[in-house]
């Protein structure tokens, strides 16, 4: 079995996963928006720490690419290419759509995360429905069951648990290392958007 570190930073919860051989260790927090760049740190020593597990020991890192919150996102991308840089290992990056997939059942549906303003990031999965950023309309006319982490005002709607999600999608995906990863932007950032006139 991999030794590894995952992190995920792309919305208002927190989670780090630290293996070791047979060993898993997770921590979550449920609501810490704003506040990643402050705890994350303390949380992967926590987790390492309880799973005896060495920076130098993993056989890679993994961290959660989007989409989601654009700071979040940053951070847990730039922890994760620190300890890959420092220490010569190579990177996973799993998306958020494929955290909410792992939890369904279903053959054709609809991934769907709050992008606020009444509009969504959407991947689809038994449809061919590409990663898009749409209106709360937009996805209804699709009729299709959706399922996300987050409370959202949607017809056909599930929630799903994000908390034990980061650990089984690594495990699953752990064959596409690579020497880099990059967010998964579905649209540009508000800062963007002003300096582009959109």
């Amino acid at each position: 079995m991999s030794n590894f570190l995952g992190i995920d930073t792309s919305s208002r919860y927190l989670t780090v996963v630290a293996q070791k051989g047979e060993k898993v260790v997770l921590r979550h927090i449920p609501d810490c928006a704003m506040q990643h760049s402050v705890i994350l740190m303390d949380e992967i020593n926590l987790a390492m720490n309880e799973a005896g597990l060495k920076a130098e020991e993993c056989d890679f890192f993994a961290a959660v690419t989007g989409p989601g919150s654009f700071t979040g996102i940053r951070i847990g991308i730039a922890t994760a290419k620190g300890f890959a840089v420092a220490l010569g290992k190579p990177l996973l990056g799993v998306t958020s759509f494929e955290l909410l997939a792992y939890n369904v059942k279903s053959r054709n549906f609809l991934t769907v995360i709050d992008a606020a303003h009444s509009h969504y990031y959407v991947c689809g999965f038994g449809n061919g429905i590409a990663p898009s950023y749409m209106s709360g309309d937009a996805v209804k006319a699709l009729n299709l069951p959706l399922y996300g982490f987050e409370d959202l005002p949607l017809e056909n709607y599930t929630k799903v648990d994000v908390k034990n999600c980061l650990h089984p999608v690594i495990c699953l995906n752990e064959r596409n290392l690579s020497d880099n990863i990059e967010a998964l932007y579905v649209r540009k950032s508000q800062a963007e958007e002003a300096r582009s006139g959109n």
